[in-house]
């Protein structure tokens, strides 16, 4: 059985450390690591979708999973809220792959960082200053997220890019 989640959980952090999108196709699992992408198909109807595990959970009932609501609007599971589903694998997590952020800045002076972070706050995106020196120059980055797969690092840099931000991947 499977379930969707959407508010009060929308713009907080889930599990993995990313910020919770329920206009995102992603899904809690209590065990499957995360950056594991399953396809999942709504038993009454057929319908099927592809979600990437970021969370964990469901801790109530017999449930297996829960999903996005973008997710549930797909398999049309809305109006029931739980429905029978079957999960497959479609790609494994990266057991090696590493850590993947989106850099959306980088700043000689710390203050600028600070202000750069303070502002996607107040966007609702969590983001971090990592100080960092190279060649006898300090670098003050500004990055989001906290990616399994380069695949979704990518997919959110191409959001920043979008918006404004000259966004790249980086890795751990």
């Amino acid at each position: 059985m499977a379930s969707w989640y959407g508010h009060p959980h929308h713009g907080r952090k889930t599990a993995n450390g990313e910020t919770f999108d329920m206009n995102a196709m992603t899904a809690a699992h209590r065990t499957l690591p995360f950056g594991t992408w399953l396809l999942v198909e709504n038993l009454n109807n057929g319908r099927s979708v592809r979600v990437r595990v970021n969370d964990r959970g469901p801790y109530v009932g017999k449930r297996i999973l829960d999903v996005s609501r973008a997710a549930g609007v797909a398999l049309d599971m809305m109006g029931p809220g739980i429905v029978p589903v079957r999960i497959r694998l479609v790609e494994a997590a990266a057991a090696a792959a590493g850590t993947f952020y989106v850099q959306v800045g980088a700043f000689s002076e710390e203050e600028r960082a600070v202000a750069l972070r303070q502002s996607l706050a107040r966007a609702g995106v969590d983001a971090d200053v990592v100080r960092a020196e190279s060649g006898g120059q300090v670098v003050h980055r500004v990055r989001t997220g906290r990616f399994a797969t380069r695949g979704d690092a990518d997919a959110a840099a191409a959001k920043f890019t979008r918006d404004g931000y000259t966004a790249i991947v980086v890795a751990d």
